[in-house]
Parts: structure tokens; sequence; C-alpha cells
């Protein structure tokens, strides 16, 4: 495992282990339109040997108007079940940068129940660069009965939201770039206005990762330090969508931080919406 955090494991580790009974792999790949990468074909192209493709799209709630909602249990376990995961398995999930929404597949595997899971550290970029095993084969799927326990605890939807920005009962912080954070730069997604929920603090998913490789303990906690976050007192932690926000959530557990929870609908839900106050700016009690 990896030395600093125990939800990641390095390129070493799974090399070992390829094709070992029990481990699961699996590519949870996902990009923004600007990042003009397509993960179902990169994955067919290649793959780590074993992997599985997750497709965050797919695996999302099909009743939700908004992109990636969490799906209920029953969907989650028919879903997974199909690509031939138990909740039994060593999971290991990956994507192409490393850090970015690997986490997402993370913790949904968590909240479903699923405690043996692991972020590949470093990527399947620094995989492929390193010369490590890579295959274009389709993997060969046994569907199998994935049970699911779900700990809704850990999910806040819009209602408790609204109250958490009105009473700032727990902090916010939000995983956007500083552009989109701030209002200075445009949303991605049509009908979304720019900026921030009002007391947000902005944490960029890019700051938690170098060369996509998960900052040490002392590193991570002095991102979170910088923007403005006390890590003694509960966080909920959101995005654009719900990918990266896990990535913030990944993180903080990472450094023994506990008390959080992931807002799902997070910016497309809440910038989409009229009756929302939003502020732009850099947030309050940033550093800059």
């Amino acid at each position: 495992m990896a030395a600093d955090s125990p939800f990641t494991v390095d390129a070493d580790w799974l090399q070992q282990r390829l094709g070992e009974p029990g481990l699961t792999i699996v590519d949870a790949s996902w990009y923004l339109p600007a990042h003009k990468r397509d993960a179902r074909t990169e994955y067919d192209a290649a793959h780590i040997p074993g992997a599985v493709f997750l497709d965050q799209d797919a695996v999302s709630d099909p009743d939700s108007e908004l992109p990636h909602t969490l799906p209920s249990p029953r969907h989650f376990a028919r879903f997974v079940g199909t690509l031939g995961i138990s909740a039994d398995d060593t999971i290991v999930v990956y994507d192409g940068p490393g850090f970015f929404s690997a986490p997402r597949a993370w913790w949904m595997f968590r909240i479903m129940g699923v405690y043996q899971v692991f972020v590949l550290d470093g990527g399947f970029d620094n995989w492929r660069a390193e010369g490590r095993p890579t295959t274009s084969e389709m993997t060969k799927i046994a569907p199998c009965i994935f049970h699911a326990e779900f700990d809704e605890a850990r999910v806040i939807g819009f209602p408790e939201m609204r109250n958490v920005v009105e009473n700032r009962e727990s902090q916010i912080a939000d995983a956007r770039g500083p552009g989109r954070f701030a209002g200075t730069e445009p949303e991605p997604r049509a009908g979304v206005r720019s900026g921030h929920m009002p007391g947000a603090r902005n944490v960029p998913v890019a700051a938690l990762s170098k060369d996509g490789y998960l900052l040490p303990i002392p590193q991570l906690r002095e991102v979170f330090g910088n923007a403005g976050i006390d890590l003694d007192r509960p966080i909920v932690t959101s995005c654009g969508s719900g990918i990266t926000a896990a990535a913030l959530t990944l993180a903080l557990e990472t450094i023994g931080h506990g008390d959080n929870r992931l807002y799902d609908g997070s910016w497309t839900e809440w910038g989409g919406r009229s009756d929302t106050p939003v502020e732009t700016g850099n947030g309050e009690g940033a550093k800059t």
C-alpha cells in the first residue's frame, strides 16, 4: 500500500498482484469536455490487464435530471454485479490522470458497503509511461450478485445543503477550479450560473496531487488550511457534478477527517436553480 494514505495502492503493489483471485481492477476514468479525452475509447485501446470499465454516466441514477447522481443501492448493485464485481473483492480503481474521477468510484463503493477499495496512485497515464503491462483485450466478465449496504449518512441532498449554507453548520469545500469558483470562468453546462455557495472555500482538486500522485499527509493538511478549512469542524465536499468532490473526501479521510459528507447535486444543482444565493470572488477566509 502507499505509505501515506490507507486508501491508495502504488503501481508496484498492483502489478505484483495482477491475476490474483479476489482482486478486481476498475477503470473509472471520466473527463470534462476541456480534457478532450474519451474514457471508453481509451479503455478499449489500452487498459490494465483484467480491468473492467465503469461508466460514470451509466452507473448514475437513470431517473435523475442531474448528471452523475448517486444511484439507488439496488441500481448500483445490479450495475456493478453485471461487471462481475463482488462486495467481497479487493477493488482497485483508477483513472487516466491519477486523482480525478477514480475517487468518485472509490467513494461509491465505500458508501455501498465495500471497504477493501483503493485508488491506484499515479493513475493509468503513469502506469503506461513506466512501461507496465497493458492490453486491448476485453476482460472476461462473470456476472455476480453484489450485496450493497448503503450508508446514507455520508451523502447530503439539496434541502439539507440549503440549511448548511444558511446556518453555516458545516464548512463547504469546493473542488472546482479557481476560475469557476470565483465566477470569472463560465460553467461547462448550459444554464448553470458561475460562482459558489456563500461561505464556501475553494480547494481545487488539482491542488491535492502532483504528477498524478496524492500529496503526503502534511501537504494535504496545508492545502486545506490555506483554503481556510478548519479540520476540526464538519465539512461538506462539492464540485461541479459530484465527481471530483469525492477526491476531496478521499483526501480528508486520508488525513483523518471523518466528519464529512458529499453534496451529490453539487454546483450543477445549486447553480442551476434560480432560488439559491450565489457569490463570486475567492471566498471567505481564503488565503490568496
